[in-house]
């Protein structure tokens, strides 16, 4: 992973020049990652940024907050790691202007996720210095995966299914939200430990399933994002699961989402979720490359309108090293697809807040069509006990 990070910042400085930008300056942990092969824990909630600076020859810069730096430096293949402390001559805003130098050039940032601290320190620091947007650069890197990424997509995929099969297995009348939720965690946890070895970057990879569990039942479903709480599961009740802020494996991210039924479920619920289904596959049947992202949405809305439904969701979101990646699956992005675009593909309707359908799984696009990177029944799920 750190030669393939490597060769990305390779492949970047390359582009940078092209653009005629004279350094970049990343905060973003995803882009970081991506460049740099390694991420903090820190950041910048704790008022603690990390940089990446990078120009278009010469060694990169990390910039680090000291006492993260010895992991840092374990992790990534940078060899040049400067330091800053909270107090002092060498807080961040010193260091950041030390390696800048008085004259910069032409600045490069992600403009969309600059956290507003280092954007102000730019407009104190260096005003009227013009600061030019280049995540499209970096995005169209990270747009096709190589056969590494899709490798541990793939992990993140199994990984994704235990801790799915966790769910089904631990659901049942009388049940808690929350005991579902810490099963999950655990068969998640436990398949991602498996995966991993002690040595190595691979020692500072935690196999830990973390974040709220997304998870609404009963009256609650159509809310899409709520967390598993302490209600416990009645007969008759839906049970959504959504793990796109949970599964996820070496910083890469997947959309994955289920939706069960307790004993049994009302014929309206039915056609709901079935239409659910049939949109997502249509929109995963037409995935090839050479169409266009609106294309796929296309397809599933042409599936809801049949069905007399209407949906105000995008059918799915490219994923990666973030959560949200470029491009969308949604009406007027005309991204043509490649091979190696990886997608979550989701299948979604709310009906007068009482009624949701809910399915959602990652793919990745082939040479002739597209791949599954999550497996698990794509069919009406009901819980008999």
């Amino acid at each position: 992973m750190l030669e393939q990070a490597r060769q990305r910042t390779v492949e970047f400085q390359s582009r940078l020049g092209e653009n005629g930008i004279d350094v970049a300056v990343f905060t973003d942990e995803s882009s970081i990652a991506y460049l740099a092969g390694f991420w903090g824990y820190l950041s910048i909630e704790f008022g603690r940024p990390t940089f990446l600076i990078v120009r278009p020859t010469g060694d990169p810069v990390v910039i680090t907050p000291l006492m993260e730096s010895e992991m840092v430096g374990s992790m990534t293949w940078v060899q040049h790691i400067e330091t800053w402390q909270d107090a002092g001559t060498e807080r961040w805003e010193n260091v950041l202007a030390r390696v800048l130098t008085d004259r910069p050039g032409k600045i490069g940032i992600e403009s969309s996720v600059l956290p507003s601290m280092v954007r102000n320190w730019f407009d104190d620091q260096m005003p009227g210095t013009p600061l030019h947007d280049i995540s499209t650069v970096l995005g169209d890197m990270r747009m096709i995966k190589s056969a590494e990424e899709i490798m541990i997509m793939r992990q993140a995929g199994d990984i994704a299914g235990a801790m799915m099969q966790a769910a089904e297995s631990a659901l049942g009348r009388g049940v808690a939200e929350y005991e579902v939720a810490l099963d999950i965690i655990n068969a998640g946890t436990r398949k991602a430990a498996g995966f991993l070895t002690d040595k190595g970057w691979d020692a500072f990879i935690s196999p830990m399933i973390h974040n709220l569990q997304i998870m609404q039942s009963g009256r609650d479903t159509s809310m899409v994002h709520r967390r598993a709480s302490v209600k416990r599961l009645e007969k008759g009740d839906p049970v959504y699961f959504c793990f796109c802020n949970m599964a996820q494996f070496k910083q890469y991210k997947l959309g994955f989402d289920r939706m069960f039924f307790i004993e049994e479920l009302s014929d309206e619920a039915a056609i709901v979720q079935q239409t659910a289904i049939d949109a997502q596959q249509a929109a995963i049947a037409s995935i090839r490359p050479g169409i266009t992202a609106e294309t796929v949405a296309e397809a599933a809305n042409e599936v809801y309108r049949e069905r007399g439904f209407e949906t105000g969701y995008r059918t799915g979101r490219s994923i990666g090293m973030s959560y949200l990646e470029a491009p969308e699956l949604k009406q007027g992005d005309r991204t043509i697809l490649r091979p190696g675009m990886t997608f979550a593909v989701d299948g979604g309707i709310s009906v007068d807040g009482r009624l949701g359908g809910r399915i959602g799984d990652s793919v990745v696009v082939t040479q002739t069509g597209c791949d599954y990177l999550t497996d698990y029944r794509r069919e009406i799920l009901l819980v008999d006990r």
